[in-house]
């Protein structure tokens, strides 16, 4: 995806966000982040656009800690939210082909980094929001599914920081079905080093295709995308092999 694709659907994954949260009330509870209420989402999603906002358009060239999050609640912490987020929306719009700041994962550029986190960062949050109205869920196209599933599995859980262990070797699938994307993830006692591929490179849809993996999660990129986020349960995709390499995951890979 293009850096004006990501802030063009940051924009809209915001709104929508914020019209779940208005809808449900502060006050209700949020499934997909036990113990959170929405009025904890709108304050821990608002914080996270602020700071992000600050490195693009201050310029810090290392780590800056954010500002804390405030003590808002109603009408006032939905204003606050929504005002937040236009913020970083226009800082990214206006900012400089060749911006210069802090990055915390791989990207081709500083802006690319950004706009792409906060979109992956605010979809994932908006899934939370929806999922306080007991409705169905806003979709994800599968391009913008499986990028978020690159940042993932190659970006986030290659970070020493990756609780996702294990003291025998195992290999774990995840091929998106409407996609050509398959990422091959070597879970050890190091950070999990995911590769990924053309599914046709797997060969046909069988279950002997998992022969050089110890478990394949197969499904659309969506699914797949909110179940390693663990928005959805594993039952969300198809699982062929070891579950226990599956749960190694579920288990361990939790990012807020």
């Amino acid at each position: 995806m293009k850096i004006t694709e990501h802030i063009t659907s940051l924009s809209e994954e915001g709104r929508l966000l914020a019209a779940a949260a208005e809808q449900a009330g502060t006050g209700a509870a949020v499934p997909t982040c036990p113990g959170w209420q929405i009025r904890h989402l709108l304050r821990h999603t608002g914080m996270v656009h602020r700071w992000a906002a600050a490195f693009v358009t201050e310029g810090h060239t290392t780590y800056h800690p954010d500002n804390g999050e405030p003590a808002l609640d109603g009408t006032e912490l939905l204003d606050w939210f929504r005002e937040g987020h236009r913020h970083l929306v226009r800082s990214l719009e206006d900012a400089p082909a060749d911006l210069e700041c802090w990055t915390f994962l791989p990207a081709p550029s500083p802006l690319a980094f950004w706009s792409r986190r906060q979109l992956h960062e605010t979809t994932v949050h908006r899934v939370d929001a929806e999922s306080a109205l007991g409705g169905p869920l806003t979709s994800v196209a599968a391009d913008r599914a499986a990028d978020g599933i690159d940042e993932l599995l190659t970006g986030f859980h290659a970070r020493p920081k990756s609780r996702v262990r294990s003291g025998t070797a195992r290999t774990l699938r995840i091929r998106a079905v409407d996609t050509d994307a398959t990422w091959n993830v070597r879970i050890s006692n190091e950070p999990p080093q995911a590769v990924r591929s053309s599914s046709t490179a797997h060969g046909p849809d069988t279950p002997e295709r998992t022969k050089d993996a110890d478990c394949e999660l197969s499904g659309t990129a969506e699914g797949l995308y909110l179940t390693l986020w663990n928005r959805l349960p594993l039952t969300a995709v198809t699982l062929r092999g070891d579950r226990s390499v599956a749960r190694l995951w579920t288990d361990n890979a939790a990012v807020i």
